[in-house]
């Protein structure tokens, strides 16, 4: 791989790994029983490179922040480059939001370029929303032949042949503004440096690394931390090839694991618990004589590699489930939320290495990682490298919020300064996660101290968020917190959101009340609704700006009533 300390940011690594792998297949982009794309670093470049020049021509400056949203794809990367080598700021949206969502944080970024899919620009044009962002650019992908595009380009026709100018930036300057959360309430948009990313890349591929023959199968959105690291900056710094599907169809991800001999590949608890089942199934259809045989050969596995992984081994003694897995394995990441230790274990018994890890966005990528010396199903693993851990405030079985210091610690929250305040202290991130260091260095997790819960798809809901949705109840007011934060709790599952509310005085609650409150709440997405609610007969504590004193009001609540109070929906 390339040596990441000699560059300063992460236009000049990836230029440079186009030059270094020219003829190595570094982007394979597949949909179904086809391949839509097939590039090699040199394609690559000859792709991108006219796309920066055409954005420069565009006014596009060192510092220009430009936003990409768009599913799995070889334009994603190519327009991420493209930013990059032109000194922009890249800012990755999620495409799975609403179309209102996404124009919120387009207008919180300050986004003056847009590269966007046909079909969601569509849906954000016809809000009517994008006339008030700072998007002056708009390059529209895979747009049909006669489509009326108004004032936006179409990405495909966005070309000079003239050399672009690549242009230089610092580590400490801004590479990308990452949102962990904050549609409908506060963005929360973290600004992480080319240094936070040049870092994270070194301490992850110093633990599992890439090379050039490597193949990883992307099948989490490329706006994800997990994925942008590991499917994108990881395979590129070092000459490997990334695998894009654009259909999460189980069967075609099980053929792209024979097809192209996956190597690694990263996914959420969800999908990982989903492959389980999946498996336990097709082992319980066997036949009585080979469902013995194979459960066999599970327990001798079990024994002989309890305290080390042996690939041979497990390869051997399991062929078929490995060969399942396209033989050439090395191991799957899990992240972005909690996963069970049964599940982990139930892979490590198959010799299927799970690497499970814990991070957060503030933090570039992963915080820990399991090194599997030895492997630990109960805990989320050590330290990354370059990582400081401590433990603050530990109670008397040890247990505190987990505080990270490191290179790869975001800069500060974009426009807030309030926010990085709390959340920054000294240096140290408050990872708002409570959790316990053993003396080998391997860290547990036991549940949050903060308002906010996260979900098996690893996506991070801050109630505040979910407000918008109940606007225009028959309340006074109302908020909604995290079950766990106001009733703690030692548990990474089963998270849920509780809605509270104080009814206007003298109108009690009715059940055409209840009704509204369930009708809206059917309207969330499922991982958004609230599980119930509690009725409160005083006035909210508030601030003299008429702000909700949420940590004041958890604490009222939490010493007069019990999680029994929840009235479910």
């Amino acid at each position: 791989m390339l040596d990441l300390r000699q560059y300063n940011c992460l236009g000049d690594a990836l230029r440079a790994a186009l030059d270094r792998w020219p003829d190595e297949i570094c982007l394979i982009e597949a949909d179904r029983d086809r391949e839509n794309a097939k590039l090699t670093y040199r394609q690559f470049k000859e792709a991108a490179l006219p796309l920066a020049r055409a954005m420069q021509e565009a006014d596009f400056k060192n510092g220009t922040r430009a936003a990409i949203i768009m599913t799995n794809q070889s334009k994603w990367l190519i327009s991420a480059y493209a930013i990059f080598f032109c000194g922009g700021v890249l800012v990755p949206l999620d495409y799975k939001l609403t179309a209102a969502e996404q124009i919120q944080l387009l207008a919180h970024s300050k986004a003056e370029f847009l590269v966007i899919e046909y079909h969601l620009w569509r849906a954000i044009a016809q809000t009517g929303g994008l006339k008030d962002s700072s998007a002056r650019t708009i390059l529209v992908t895979e747009a049909p032949a006669g489509a009326d595009l108004g004032g936006a380009k179409r990405w495909e026709e966005f070309r000079d042949a003239r050399e672009p100018v690549f242009v230089p930036r610092d580590r400490t300057d801004p590479a990308c503004i990452v949102y962990s959360s904050g549609t409908g309430g506060r963005p929360k948009g973290c600004v992480l440096t080319h240094e936070n990313y040049l870092e994270q890349c070194m301490a992850l591929t110093a633990l599992y690394p890439f090379w050039p023959g490597v193949r990883y199968l992307s099948i989490l959105p490329t706006n994800h931390a997990i994925d942008f690291m590991v499917g994108f900056i990881g395979p590129f710094t070092c000459g490997a090839t990334v695998v894009h599907l654009r259909t999460l169809r189980p069967e075609y991800i099980r053929d792209a694991f024979t097809r192209y001999k996956i190597t690694y590949m990263s996914l959420v608890p969800m999908v990982l618990k989903n492959l389980e089942r999946g498996l336990r199934l097709r082992f319980a259809e066997q036949p009585p004589a080979r469902r013995k045989m194979l459960n066999s050969l599970i327990r001798i596995n079990r024994a002989l590699t309890r305290r080390r992984p042996n690939r041979t081994l497990s390869r051997t003694l399991l062929r078929q489930v490995h060969g399942a897995f396209g033989g050439e394995l090395r191991a799957l990441f899990v992240g972005g939320a909690f996963t069970e230790p049964a599940t982990l274990q139930f892979f490590y018994d198959l010799g299927i290495l799970v690497g499970n890890g814990y991070g957060c966005t503030e933090a570039g990528t992963a915080i820990t990682l399991n090194d599997f010396k030895p492997f630990r199903s109960d805990t989320v693993g050590k330290p990354l490298p370059g990582m400081e851990i401590r433990v603050v405030n530990p109670d008397a079985e040890g247990v505190g919020e987990v505080a990270v210091r490191s290179k790869t610690v975001m800069s500060h929250y974009l426009d807030d300064p309030e926010m990085t305040a709390e959340t920054i202290v000294d240096g140290w991130l408050m990872t708002g996660d409570l959790g316990r260091a053993d003396a080998d260095g391997h860290l547990q997790l036991f549940g949050r101290k903060k308002n906010m819960i996260v979900t098996e798809e690893g996506k991070n809901i801050y109630p505040e968020d979910i407000e918008t949705a109940f606007e225009g109840i028959p309340a006074k007011e109302f908020c909604v917190f995290a079950a766990n934060y106001l009733w703690p709790a030692r548990t990474m599952v089963g998270e849920k959101l509780v809605l509270v509310l104080h009814p206007e005085p003298g109108q009690p609650f009715t059940e055409e009340s209840v009704a509204n409150l369930a009708e809206r709440n059917r309207r969330l997405l499922n991982y958004k609704r609230v599980s119930g609610y509690v009725v409160w007969d005083m006035d909210f504590p508030r601030t003299a700006s008429l702000k909700i004193k949420r940590a004041e009001l958890a604490e009222q609540i939490r010493k007069t009533s019990g999680r029994d109070a929840v009235v479910p929906l």
